[in-house]
């Protein structure tokens, strides 16, 4: 069995503005160590799997970026996507590339953005989860065992485990997958013990996603049966925009015939606003959370990140703010998730 990683790194990071913008969006800006996210990633999956064997997925305004973030990997090993047409077109795009090089193979796809310490943990469920998948033919997804009623996440519901399950690596039939809840819904999830975060990994064989597609989305099978093996440049830029945008949720996993999930044994975090940083970050005695250069008086509880200047806080508390060569960002914590609303209002040269 040949195991192949396609990591998905198009989105737009408009959570941490001013920092990320659309050219070099949060998975392209070390957030929380010297390395970015991306670079994070690519090291975490090469415990798994060969570095040949890995593609990034990206749009092709950030495709410079993303080679310069991950110099180890070959340029071909980037894959510019000619238009933004969510995550089905983009899995349809890695399982043809796979298929061009290997039928029979396993593919992971998995983001770019999200933070994941336990890299042994990682590779390991990784083997795990690729042998199920290439014995069965079971599309195979993590969940992430909640630990607080979040509306922030989708959700799916497991059921029976599956015969492979061992101790080290549960598997359980995917019952149904729920879309993000109302916090009535969240905590009732949390309760029942059934509900695992949807972490957006997926694992298949080729084929089995191949077959899916062909019965679930006829449009993505075809692309990926033509998909060819020269060319591909222009190939992409005919016929890839034409693909319906839709998430692979949506167009295939919540209808496939076997799902199976397996519960991460690893620490897991999609870094998902700047909130997330005290989680990952020292804070000072009042609970500020600081990168750069910060003076901090009567003030608690703050997010400060500059990068150029001085940023000095007095008398505040529960404040993010983030200062950049071009831009600075000031809002409340109990804001943050609302920061990609500004996006319309900002002028060009700072998105």
């Amino acid at each position: 069995m040949s195991f192949y990683a396609c990591i998905m790194a198009g989105g737009s990071g408009e959570r941490f503005w001013p920092l990320s913008r659309v050219a070099t969006p949060k998975h392209l800006v070390p957030l929380l160590s010297k390395r970015t996210l991306l670079e994070e990633t690519v090291r975490r999956v090469k415990r798994a799997l060969p570095a040949s064997h890995i593609f990034v997925l990206t749009h092709r305004a950030q495709i410079k970026a993303c080679r310069a973030a991950v110099p180890q990997l070959k340029p071909e090993q980037f894959i510019a996507e000619p238009a933004k047409r969510d995550t089905a077109p983009a899995c349809a795009l890695g399982t043809a590339l796979v298929r061009s090089l290997d039928p029979q193979a396993v593919v992971v796809f998995l983001p770019a953005d999200a933070l994941i310490k336990d890299t042994a943990a990682f590779a390991t469920q990784l083997r795990t989860a690729s042998e199920l998948a290439t014995k069965t033919g079971t599309i195979v997804t993590f969940g992430i065992r909640p630990d607080h009623p979040s509306t922030r996440f989708g959700y799916l519901e497991a059921a029976e485990p599956l015969p492979e399950s061992t101790a080290a690596c549960p598997f359980f039939r995917v019952k149904r997958f729920v879309e993000k809840p109302d916090a009535t819904r969240a905590k009732t999830y949390l309760k029942s013990r059934r509900y695992f975060w949807n972490a957006g990994i997926f694992l298949w064989k080729v084929e089995t996603f191949l077959r899916e597609a062909r019965r679930l989305k006829p449009e993505l099978a075809a692309f990926i049966e033509a998909f060819p093996k020269k060319n591909r440049e222009a190939y992409l830029k005919k016929k890839f925009p034409a693909l319906p945008k839709i998430s692979v949720d949506y167009a295939i996993m919540e209808k496939a015939a076997q799902v199976a999930v397996t519960e991460a044994r690893f620490d897991w975090d999609d870094v998902g606003s700047w909130t997330a940083l005290p989680s990952h970050l020292t804070k000072d005695a009042s609970g500020n959370t600081v990168r750069g250069e910060v003076v901090a008086y009567h003030s608690q509880g703050n997010i400060a990140v500059a990068k150029k200047r001085l940023i000095a806080l007095c008398g505040v508390r529960d404040l993010i703010v983030i200062e950049t060569e071009d831009a600075i960002l000031v809002c409340h914590r109990d804001a943050a998730e609302q920061i990609k609303q500004l996006q319309p209002s900002l002028p060009d040269r700072v998105k």
